[in-house]
């Protein structure tokens, strides 16, 4: 049994609510306000140290670190006279001026094969951005969901071909396109896992499935004390 604290950073939501800051995050470290008694910059302050050395020097783990913070602060539009905080650019901006201050080129898309219009959609914009888009659906090979061991009933409509998903396919087909970052659109839950597990270039996330939500899956979190609060209440999968 591991000896190390829980930290629960999500407690500090009370803290920011009512202050507007909290203690890792003050205009003045000064008057900011104190650490809960399981927060990480004490109990694991050695790794935050230790962590934050792999940010220096010429890494790759350092370049994305350092444009990433650049790219953190470009997509805030300042305002003359205020201090209000801007937001100007959407996650695809966000995504496309990473990708260039990286100096990527070839961008991989791992896409569900119910985006494929989205994915299209986004290889455009990539095309028009200077960009070498590259896409692999997740049915790719086309091999029945039975291989994996599944019956018949567990397949979404039983007695019908079912493809299996083959994220690890598409991380490696990526690889062998030599792709200098890949991006997941809309892959399952756990399939994303596979994907991040076995892609050799640096993977982020524009779309996260949610088949009820629209794709939209903080929908969830914002609708917790009505529609959503069912999940507070009952559990998602029961022993039988």
């Amino acid at each position: 049994m591991s000896n190390q604290t829980d930290v629960t950073c999500s407690k500090c939501s009370t803290v920011w609510q009512n202050k507007g800051t909290t203690n890792c995050w003050s205009g003045d470290p000064a008057l900011a306000p104190p650490k809960p008694g399981n927060c990480p910059s004490d109990s694991y302050e050695e790794i935050v140290k230790e962590s934050f050395d792999e940010y220096r020097g010429d890494s790759e783990d350092a370049r994305i670190a350092f444009v990433a913070a650049r790219v953190e602060g470009l997509c805030y539009q300042p305002v003359p006279g205020s201090d209000a905080v801007n937001a100007r650019w959407t996650r695809v901006e966000d995504t496309i001026a990473f990708a260039k201050l990286m100096g990527y080129k070839k961008i991989g898309l791992a896409t569900c094969i119910g985006l494929l219009d989205e994915s299209e959609r986004l290889s455009r914009i990539l095309t028009a951005q200077g960009f070498e888009p590259v896409s692999v659906c997740c049915k790719a090979g086309s091999i029945d969901k039975l291989e994996l061991g599944l019956a018949e009933t567990d397949k979404v409509r039983p007695g019908t071909f079912e493809p299996a998903c083959n994220p690890i396919a598409q991380a490696e087909i990526c690889n062998s396109m030599a792709t200098d970052m890949n991006i997941i659109v809309g892959l399952c839950v756990g399939h994303d896992m596979l994907f991040n597990k076995h892609s050799k270039s640096p993977v982020t996330t524009l779309i996260v499935k949610d088949r009820v939500t629209g794709h939209n899956p903080i929908a969830v979190l914002y609708g917790q004390n009505f529609y959503y609060k069912r999940l507070q209440k009952q559990q998602v999968l029961t022993d039988n």
